[in-house]
Parts: structure tokens; sequence; C-alpha cells
């Protein structure tokens, strides 16, 4: 009898002991990012730092963005991109957006139709624009689709992070697939053991209306542009592509 007792405490604690410490390892993997501290600069390059040697490394990410927060990976690396539709348990049929430093990386990764004027008026911004596939981007990436979205969000850590690993990340909604896009790290906790690392931006709103993400258009067709989601920057983008570029608004599918 008193052989059991041990055997069970001895699991009790040997259960404690590693529930401990997979939660002092889910704790260590959140870095803060604090943009307007008084050491923002240096804390800045080492956390760019600490994410693209993760990202190079072919792991997968949380990141603040300009609307919510994303999980992200190397889009030219096929594992990661793979993990992230495990972790999210996403649908494959679905498309991932990809995300840049710049303006200019745009014309490397997808077959732009609208002048640099366009982009410069809509990024870096809550928008995702969405053009013919480059031959360059990872074919395992979206392979139903000859389309891909690009984004470069307002926020100087992702650019920081897309520069240093000199190709484009592959970005989507923290979240597991059907649930409400979120708002601080805590909200995506279940996804955190799957994770690398948790880059921490604090909380990026406080109303539903911060939860809808970018706004993402279809500007594939020359000369034309189709909302395929509104988005949290819906009417701002309509009115400048419709009324100061006079591009044609495409109400339904052709």
């Amino acid at each position: 009898m008193f052989s059991i007792f041990v055997v069970r405490h001895v699991m009790i604690r040997t259960y404690l002991t590693r529930l401990r410490n997979c939660q002092k390892s889910t704790m260590a993997k959140i870095i803060p990012v604090d943009l307007d501290g008084p050491n923002s600069q240096i804390d800045m390059v080492q956390s760019v730092m600490s994410g693209a040697k993760s990202l190079l490394a072919g792991h997968v990410i949380a990141v603040p963005t300009d609307t919510i927060y994303g999980v992200a990976g190397l889009a030219q690396n096929s594992n990661a991109v793979a993990e992230i539709y495990n972790i999210k348990q996403r649908n494959l049929e679905k498309p991932i957006a990809i995300s840049v430093g710049d303006i200019q990386d745009i014309y490397r990764w997808s077959k732009v139709t609208v002048s640099e004027e366009v982009l410069q008026d809509l990024l870096p911004g809550p928008v995702t624009v969405v053009m013919q596939r480059s031959k360059e981007l990872n074919p395992e990436l979206n392979p139903n689709t000859e389309l891909v979205g690009v984004r470069i969000p307002d926020h100087d850590f992702i650019r920081a992070l897309c520069r240093s690993c000199g190709g484009p990340i592959a970005l989507t909604s923290a979240n597991s697939s059907g649930s409400q896009s979120t708002l601080s790290v805590e909200e995506f906790q279940s996804l955190w053991p799957r994770l690398d690392l948790i880059f921490d931006g604090g909380q990026l709103g406080d109303t539903e209306e911060s939860r809808l993400g970018s706004t993402v258009v279809d500007l594939s067709i020359e000369g034309k542009f189709r909302i395929i989601r509104e988005g949290s920057a819906y009417q701002a983008t309509v009115d400048l592509l419709r009324n100061k570029h006079k591009i044609e608004e495409i109400l339904k599918i052709l």
C-alpha cells in the first residue's frame, strides 16, 4: 500500500514539474516589442535579429501588425508554410498573403498592374493588394491560385523583420481557423506551444472594428479593382482607387 502511494506521489510530482517547465518554456518565448521606450532602437534591433534568426531556421513566430496579431514563416520555405496551416488548422485551399518591407519588393514577387503612386497611396497601411504572382515566388505557397496577396504593414518591427530575412514572410492572422482575430498575445494563448517566438506589441486595438484586419483588394486586372474583403480600410481604399486614380471597380467576379 505504501509503495503504491509513493509511486503515485512521484508520478504527480513528475507531472507538476513537467507542467511548470512547459509553462516556463512557453513564457520564455515571449519578447516585448516596445517602439516608444527609452531603449527602443536597441530593443528593436535585438528583436529583429531574434525574429530573423528564428524565421531563417524555418520556424513559425507570432508578430504584431498595424491591424491584428499574425503568425509568420518564410514564404520561400515550404515546411514553414505547411506548419502555419497546421498551427491554425487552416483549410489548405485558403491562400496566405505575404508581407514585404518596401514597395519595391512588390515588383519582385508579383506582377504589378498599377502605378507606383497607387502603391504609395495604399502602402504601408492596413491594405492587402492582390496581383498575379511572379515565377520567383515559392510555387508551393498557394499552389491553387495564380494570385498572391501582398502586405506592407505600417509597423516598423515587421517591416524591419522582412528586410532582415531578405525575402517575403508568409503572414496570416494569429488564431485558430474560424475563430476571431486577436488584438493581444493572450487571446491566442492556445497557439503558444506551437510557436518558436511570440513578439508582444501590446494591445493593438480596443473595438470589434479593430479585429477586421486589412482590406483586401484585387488589382490583378489593369485598370480595374475588386474588393475581396472589406477590412478596416474599406471606404478609404475605394475612394482612393475610384476617385483619385480613376480605376474602375468590379462589383462581381468576372
